[in-house]
């Protein structure tokens, strides 16, 4: 399964879904979020909602001197958190700015695609997906 953006017309902002994903990690505040929520000028706007859509060919992976994003079957990477020297070259890479980044670890934060996220969207901009080859990431 892949994290789509459903709707973005929709999206109010309320940044529930940022929660939701840092308190999957057990952390509070936004500090280890893998989605984000900018305005796009004001709430007449609307807002952009920035998740990573798990390139076949992640350029963040292929940047990394390491090895420490590892590719996954089916599109998006795997961070191995061990490997990372925290180059942010992964960051500087991801053409849709959806690589965040822990300050306290000085690492990236990838999205696992679990969609934790989707079900507490309370206006359904978010969903899961199945990717073109049906492979179910499963939090990995």
């Amino acid at each position: 399964m892949k994290l789509a953006v459903k709707d973005a017309m929709r999206c109010v902002g309320c940044q529930s879904c940022m929660f939701a994903c840092s308190r999957r990690s057990g952390n509070a505040g936004l500090s280890n979020t893998c989605i984000g929520i900018k305005s796009a000028g004001g709430i007449s706007r609307g807002y952009t909602v920035i998740v990573c859509r798990s390139c076949e060919n992640p350029p963040c992976a292929n940047v990394c001197p390491t090895g420490a994003l590892v590719p996954k079957e089916g599109g998006g990477v795997r961070l191995i958190s061990s490997k990372c020297i925290g180059c942010g070259l992964c960051k500087d890479a991801c053409i849709i700015d959806a690589v965040f980044w822990n300050e306290q670890d000085d690492k990236p934060v990838i999205c696992v695609q679990c969609g934790y996220c989707v079900e507490y969207c309370p206006y359904e901009v978010l969903e899961l997906i199945k990717d073109k080859k049906g492979v179910s990431h499963d939090g990995e």
